[in-house]
């Protein structure tokens, strides 16, 4: 797996970097597989594709403190990200690994990868409901996916020196909740995990055994991308 470590200067150039990675890799021919890693330099609300904003984020709350509000290509919820949450993105081949055409297998294959690493460093890291990883029933990371013909892009946030009291302030009470929250708001809910940024990078590194550098990354399609899709309030306030 090819290691692609890059953290771009806007949420949209990073959202679209994730989708450009995916297409890359479709285009491609034959297998390619990619862990990239990076952080927000600034707080950013990301609405699932299929989202509902209304319903989701806390607009008026967003605009107050400036963070912007995007749409991702997969689905779920909303999450924030930010300084204090490393975020991830898996490029995963489905020709080599055929069980991830199911949407439930890739979520229990990339999860249980994910949980048993960070399990090593920190002792009850399990997973939770259908995307989430979890630490004495509060959850530090929330999942999604998005499926092509040979690939698929699994991605997701790592909270680990988060302000947590951003999260209730900028998202709703999301509309689907796995039985574990209980009804929780998020300040109840939501917790870092006990580890530096550093440390979950390798141990990310090490899970997915990400040994060769992604030295030519799609930056023509990444810049179309963000310009064209995530700059567009036709994208993000559908």
């Amino acid at each position: 797996m090819q290691l692609l470590d890059l953290t771009l200067p806007t949420p949209e150039e990073n959202l679209a970097l994730d989708e450009a990675l995916l297409d890359a890799a479709e285009a491609a021919g034959e297998p390619r597989e990619v862990l990239r890693l990076w952080e927000p330099a600034a707080p950013m609300a990301v609405v699932g594709r299929s989202s509902r904003i209304d319903r989701e984020i806390h607009p008026d709350a967003c605009r107050q403190l400036g963070v912007p509000v995007l749409r991702r290509i997969s689905g779920g919820a909303a999450v924030l990200g930010g300084p204090g949450c490393l975020m991830y993105a898996l490029v995963l081949s489905c020709q080599r690994r055929p069980t991830l055409r199911r949407v439930d297998q890739a979520h229990r294959f990339v999860l249980g990868t994910m949980a048993k690493a960070l399990a090593r460093r920190v002792p009850g890291v399990c997973c939770q409901g259908i995307s989430d990883l979890a630490l004495e029933g509060q959850k530090f990371s929330g999942n999604s996916v998005r499926c092509k013909r040979d690939h698929l892009l699994y991605h997701g946030t790592l909270l680990y020196d988060y302000p947590l009291d951003l999260i209730g302030r900028c998202l709703a009470m999301p509309p689907h909740q796995p039985d574990y929250r209980d009804g929780r708001e998020h300040g109840a809910f939501v917790r870092n995990l006990p580890l530096s940024a550093g440390t979950i990078r390798r141990a990310l590194i090490d899970a997915w055994q990400a040994r060769e550098l992604l030295e030519a990354w799609p930056q023509q399609q990444t810049a179309r991308l963000a310009v064209e899709k995530y700059a567009s309030a036709a994208w993000n306030d559908e």
